[in-house]
């Protein structure tokens, strides 16, 4: 689910990102202006992007480590029931 949910953040990100360029490349200002804009929203975009990318290897750990602790509880209980039967 969350996975769903940043595909289409950064899909979204990625359209913005091509329709701003368009909208600059027919905007009637000089090749030097465009240019200079363009740098700028390729700078925010990157810095976005690198946002993200932490925001996802933030998740991703809080998921490994939620992973660990169920599979460290799943082989106490294993361990218990193991004795229980042994008697």
């Amino acid at each position: 689910m969350a996975q769903d949910n940043t595909d289409r953040v950064l899909w979204f990100a990625a359209g913005a990102a091509l329709g701003a360029t368009i909208a600059l490349l027919y905007a009637p200002q000089s090749g030097k202006d465009t240019r200079r804009r363009l740098r700028r929203q390729a700078e925010r975009g990157r810095e976005a992007l690198a946002e993200q990318g932490r925001t996802l290897a933030d998740a991703g750990r809080e998921l490994y480590e939620k992973g660990r602790d169920l599979a460290e509880e799943a082989a106490q209980m294993i361990e218990r029931g193991r004795k229980l039967v042994e008697g």
